[in-house]
Order: structure tokens, then sequence, then C-alpha cells
């Protein structure tokens, strides 16, 4: 299900596969392996998302439908 959520964030932020690999500092076709499920994405790069998307991790991995950070 996090999977579907990568895409729908990026989507949502009308933002490119390469703009997003550009602020993980990976390579396009590596973050594209994470959104097809080819590759599990680390926690690391989960934290830099949840960040700049203003979510929690949970929140991408599926965890919770509840879209806030956490306090």
């Amino acid at each position: 299900m996090y999977l579907k959520r990568l895409k729908d964030l990026r989507e949502d932020h009308d933002l490119s596969q390469e703009s997003i690999a550009k602020l993980l500092k990976i390579s396009r076709p590596q973050y594209s392996l994470y959104e097809t499920g080819k590759r599990d994405i680390p926690v690391d790069l989960l934290s830099i998302l949840a960040k700049f998307y203003h979510t929690s991790i949970d929140y991408i991995v599926g965890c919770t439908d509840v879209m806030e950070r956490y306090p």
C-alpha cells in the first residue's frame, strides 16, 4: 500500500520522480524502483519524505490513514 502512497503524494504535489530523486540524492531510476515495489525504500529516505510532505512515516507505509504529522 505504501508504494501507492509514495506515488500519490508525489503526484498530489505536482512533482516528478526526478525532483524527488534529487531531494533524496539518488537517481531517478532508483526512486522508480521504490514506487514500483521492486526495491524496499530505506527508513532514512522515508524520514526525509515524511518531513518533506509534512506527514508521518506511518501514513506513507499505510499504518494509518491520518495524514497529519504527530505532535
